[in-house]
């Protein structure tokens, strides 16, 4: 823990690592899931700001809830069965999981303007610091990284 004086930081000893807040939500696919989603990342949000103190940026907050957006919307489009949405994180970023049951890995189309839809990953590459997909036991894993201040 640190003690602050006048503006100083003092380490008082009692530093420990702290696990990042997780958290989890199982979707079914029904209609609202995607609503619910952003709930519960608004949620989240909040929570590292009351449990990490953290300072996110309003910018910061918009993305993510879009990230989130996304990458359900596509969970939900493209798999046959339930998806999971996991968030992870700190005072400084958000990881973003989106486990479903299709083993297709999502490709990002080239930049197209007059494409009407299938912008989804284009979108959360653009708004993550990085963007990664793999094929876990259960199906896939798109994950996405956040950093909270601009």
């Amino acid at each position: 823990m640190f003690e602050h004086l006048d503006g100083a930081v003092i380490p008082t000893g009692f530093d420990v690592p702290v696990e990042p807040l997780r958290r989890a939500a199982h979707y079914t696919g029904e209609q609202g899931c995607i609503a619910e989603a952003r709930s519960f990342a608004a949620l989240f949000l909040e929570q590292l700001r009351t449990e990490w103190c953290a300072a996110i940026d309003p910018r910061a907050d918009g993305e993510l809830l879009l990230v989130v957006s996304e990458l359900v919307t596509n969970a939900d489009r493209h798999s046959n069965g339930p998806y999971i949405l996991e968030l992870e994180g700190t005072d400084s970023e958000v990881t973003v999981s989106v486990y479903d049951s299709s083993v297709s890995l999502p490709r990002p189309f080239p930049r197209d303007p007059e494409r009407v839809g299938r912008h989804g990953l284009e979108i959360v590459c653009a708004l993550a610091s990085e963007v990664t997909a793999e094929r876990v036991p259960v199906g896939k894993r798109v994950r996405a990284l956040l950093t909270l201040a601009h």
